[in-house]
């Protein structure tokens, strides 16, 4: 592939998939918000208790083998058949495990309406994997336009059936009649805009081969998840739902932010660093103009929100949620990093390194244990500024290895993201002084908000930073090749 091809392909694919995910992240924000004013905290409480068991169940039904199937570049039609098989099988053993133990995780909690609660959102990894593979399929083409449309529709239709049933009373089943509508109109988009058919082919040669490498990243997933909702296990267990809820919320506020930089330069920048493994120089480039870009957007951003979630909180969730303020505050920070972590793994992951990237993520272990046993007993706040702790010693951890084959480490790294910090402590001497002096919340949020980016940019214009020329040439762009 030539440098002005790759070059142009990855901006599309990032442009695209910015638009996917900020769209979409925009559109769940709108909808949480609607649905907070109308639901109780017990009710995202209740549904948090599920999220572990989802999310494991959802870990095994993929098992890493989209992602190998994006790396291998070399793909057959029997090798996406063999996953499509596996995806479905898998599926329907996990789904009907949740079924029977239904009442034992609704005993466990002793909430006894999650034993429906759970059957019925257990559907929702049928919907999930009749469609990996046409994700996967779309991704390796970056074709990220199409999948970009599937999440809008899955957002839109998803946010007004939840919506809708929110207002008519539904309570919690609200959240269950999003989540199952949503991915339901997702995954008929993918099989609309995906050209693959599948067979029931099954080769045991090809899941071999895929699953020596998707079998680290299950294992590194299965971790991962492990240590994320073990707190949300222990809130549920130990404290009560609304404690859960609040942890959730200020957790999913923080992810619509850092969450959403993660999954656009993820999605978008792994076929594109898999296409250049080989080639040291350009796998460098990309890769360290990656870590400074995300660091351009995340930097500021989380800063603002922590600065502006008092009037953030009350304007949007109402009275009822002001104990979200503080949490949200600790939660953005511990997410600050979260981007450029995410990077340093996916570059392992790119170039077929997934056994190392196995090895990174379970180093981190003791640390995240010891950080539980301090904060768990503590309270909610304690757990999130462990989180703040944790997260930058993680950073840490996982840029150490690159640094060690592609030698871009963590000092080089945060040498990269110094002038975003300048720029972005500059940004909040401001707004933290516009905020002591107007008591309006409408105002703080507003003139906070322009006041920040303003002072952040022209801070960044200052300092010459080349960052703000590229958005801007993406703006362009954009502007000009990219129709919808």
């Amino acid at each position: 592939m030539q440098n002005t091809s790759l070059k142009s392909t990855a901006t599309k694919g990032i442009i695209w998939t910015a638009v996917d995910k900020f769209a979409v992240q925009f559109g769940q924000f709108v909808v949480s918000i609607l649905l907070a004013r109308l639901l109780l905290p017990e009710d995202f409480g209740l549904i948090g208790m599920l999220a572990i068991f989802i999310t494991f169940s959802q870990i095994f039904i993929e098992s890493g083998l989209g992602v190998g199937l994006i790396q291998r570049q070399d793909n057959t039609d029997i090798d996406f058949s063999t996953v499509f098989v596996f995806n479905l099988g898998v599926s329907s053993f996990f789904y009907i495990l949740l079924f029977f133990a239904a009442p034992f995780i609704s005993n466990f909690f002793n909430q006894p309406q999650l034993t429906n609660l759970i059957r019925v959102l257990g559907l929702n990894l049928f919907v999930i994997a009749i469609a990996i593979v046409q994700r996967t399929k779309l991704t390796i083409a970056i074709d990220f336009k199409s999948i970009a449309k599937s999440n809008v529709v899955g957002m839109v239709v998803g946010g007004l059936f939840g919506v809708l049933a929110a207002r008519n009373g539904y309570g919690v089943w609200a959240l269950v009649i999003q989540t199952l509508f949503g991915s339901m109109a997702t995954s008929v988009s993918l099989w609309v805009f995906s050209s693959w058919s599948p067979s029931i082919a099954f080769s045991k040669t090809s899941f071999k081969s895929l699953f020596g490498y998707g079998s680290k990243l299950l294992i590194a997933g299965l971790y991962a998840q492990i240590l994320n909702n073990i707190y949300t296990i222990c809130l549920g267990k130990f404290y009560p739902a609304a404690s859960l809820g609040y942890y959730t919320k200020a957790k999913s506020f923080a992810d619509i932010s850092s969450g959403t930089v993660v999954n656009v330069v993820q999605q978008a920048t792994f076929p594109v660093l898999s296409s250049v493994q080989f080639d040291r120089e350009k796998l460098v480039s990309i890769y360290s103009r990656l870590i400074r870009m995300s660091a351009f957007f995340i930097i500021p951003l989380m800063t603002l929100i922590a600065l502006l979630a008092k009037p953030i909180v009350i304007l949007l969730l109402t009275e009822k949620w002001v104990s979200l303020i503080p949490l949200l505050q600790w939660m953005v920070f511990a997410r600050i990093f979260y981007p450029m972590s995410a990077l340093n793994m996916n570059l392992l992951n790119a170039v077929g390194r997934s056994d190392l990237f196995l090895k990174v993520d379970l180093s981190k272990l003791p640390l995240t244990i010891l950080a539980m046993v301090i904060t768990i007993p503590l309270g909610v706040k304690a757990m999130i500024i462990g989180h703040v702790v944790t997260s930058a010693l993680a950073f840490l951890i996982n840029a150490y290895l690159p640094g060690k084959l592609y030698c871009y480490g963590p000092i080089q790294q945060l040498r990269d993201m110094f002038p975003f910090f300048v720029a972005t402590i500059g940004m909040a001497i401001s707004v933290a002084f516009m905020v002591f002096l107007i008591d309006n919340l409408v105002l703080q949020l507003f003139l906070g908000t322009l006041l920040g980016v303003v002072t952040y940019l022209f801070i960044c214009w200052l300092l010459k930073l080349k960052e703000l020329t590229e958005v801007w040439e993406l703006v362009l762009k954009f502007k000009i090749k990219v129709g919808f």
